[in-house]
């Protein structure tokens, strides 16, 4: 999920999250991995002095302990306005809990129906950050913006055509609401801070290259020569393919659910501490194996 996070999700963050302009976005990443591919060759070096082991688990470290005051930086840089906005203008979501769902959804064929769901797949899409408040059963989810209330719907029974029009509707009266309320609809580029925006996204791409640089040889020299291939691949393929897939996914369905932006890397921050944890104790260093012992 490091991997993932820092060369992935901050695209899909910027993009998605900051709106921010995708081919800006996407030099910006770029720009970020020219400055920090080189560290791979640097961490790979130096964990043949060192050892693997405390470089990759100093990666997982500081990303679980940085990437929530990093994420804040990169919106601060990329989208001030959006920034301001979300520090001056309250927004919350009044609903009966019960009908809020956690919205994890990755094939995205799950219909979300309730009022709760849709008002706040509309907030999370919009990049709102928003206080859920507990209302009686079956009440109405209503959105409130500064002193704007408006009434949410469900779509529970409405035919195709009916759901179109009222859900263009309310995205609209929302839509217009936030921009009367400061929350701009794109960053602008004339405001985003360009070289902080591309040093933030390089501090990630170091974190990837000191858990990645080290981890080609650690993965070799954990295995002996027999089971190689299927020891590499297997874990591997499960940390990046299920685990780092999963991502986005599943910081959607968690900021949806709790109101707050940033709460999505609650996932890769749990995952990169229990790799933390689980490596510092029980995985061996393996900087000084013989390879070939046991052929």
């Amino acid at each position: 999920v490091v991997w993932y996070s820092g060369q992935f999700y901050s695209l899909f963050f910027m993009t998605q999250a900051l709106k921010v302009d995708g081919a800006t976005a996407n030099i910006f990443v770029a720009a970020s991995l020219l400055i920090g591919t080189p560290f791979f060759i640097l961490f790979g070096s130096l964990s043949d002095k060192i050892g693997r082991k405390p470089i990759i688990m100093a990666g997982c470290l500081l990303a679980a302990l940085t990437y929530f005051p990093v994420f804040e930086a990169l919106t601060k840089a990329a989208n001030p306005d959006l920034y301001a906005a979300q520090q001056k203008n309250k927004v919350t979501i009044t609903a009966d809990p019960n009908e809020c769902s956690f919205q994890f959804n990755p094939t995205g064929t799950v219909k979300f129906t309730s009022s709760c769901d849709i008002a706040k797949q509309t907030l999370a899409n919009a990049s709102v950050s928003y206080e859920n408040i507990a209302a009686p059963a079956g009440t109405v989810a209503t959105i409130k913006i500064g002193e704007t209330a408006i009434p949410g719907y469900s779509s529970k029974g409405m035919s195709a055509d009916d759901l179109k029009k009222r859900d263009a509707e309310f995205k609209k009266l929302v839509a217009d609401d936030l921009k009367a309320a400061g929350y701009p609809t794109k960053a602008d580029p004339a405001k985003t801070n360009k070289f902080v925006t591309i040093a933030i996204l390089t501090y990630l791409v170091i974190l990837v290259t000191m858990v990645y640089g080290p981890i080609a040889a650690a993965l070799v020299e954990l295995f002996p020569t027999r089971i190689r291939y299927t020891s590499m691949s297997l874990p591997y393929h499960i940390g990046n393919g299920w685990f780092g897939g999963l991502l986005p996914t599943t910081a959607f369905a968690i900021v949806a659910q709790t109101g707050n932006m940033y709460n999505g890397l609650w996932y890769p921050i749990i995952i990169a501490g229990i790799t933390f944890v689980v490596g510092t104790l029980f995985v061996k260093e393996t900087k000084d194996v013989d390879i070939y012992a046991g052929d």
